[in-house]
């Protein structure tokens, strides 16, 4: 695999984001071993631009590890400053599960009771809303009521 080329206004983009992030992977004396690099991929597949720290004293030997694992994830190299290497591949796309029977969930409303007089503040009430209610005209919570079928409809189905 090969490592994705960017152009310098990407770079400089990504590196813009990439600089508040804490190392993900870090590296240590062993150098780059294949469970290292299923970290880094792992890291990538989650978070997009992940930093990786080396412990190594030697910038020859962090300058491998770098392009090695941008062309071996087929990641872009965003950055290599010091013990740091920053390394970018897009996301990949997850698959949305669609769950039937599943309605909307609860969520908190608030409900304005103006006074009949224009003289006093409104009351502001904060209510929960589950998914199988609303709210009617008059600020009160209502309940989805079952359906009922007919006796002679359930007895006829199998």
């Amino acid at each position: 695999m090969t490592a994705i080329q960017l152009s310098p206004a990407q770079r400089k983009e990504k590196r813009a984001e990439a600089h508040h992030l804490s190392p993900v992977v870090m590296i240590g004396s062993d150098g780059l071993t294949p469970a290292v690099a299923k970290e880094t991929d792992a890291a990538l597949n989650a978070h997009g631009l992940i930093k990786i720290r080396v412990f190594s004293d030697e910038r020859a030997t962090r300058e491998a590890i770098f392009t090695s694992l941008a062309n071996e994830l087929s990641a872009a190299a965003i950055q290599h400053i010091g013990k740091l290497l920053v390394l970018w591949r897009p996301m990949p796309e997850k698959e949305k599960i669609e769950r039937e029977g599943r309605g909307a969930g609860p969520r908190t409303v608030k409900i304005l009771k103006f006074s009949k007089s224009g003289n006093h503040r409104a009351q502001v009430k904060k209510i929960t809303v589950m998914g199988n209610m609303r709210i009617a005209a008059g600020g009160e919570l209502k309940r989805a009521k079952k359906r009922v079928t007919s006796v002679k409809k359930s007895s006829q189905q199998p």
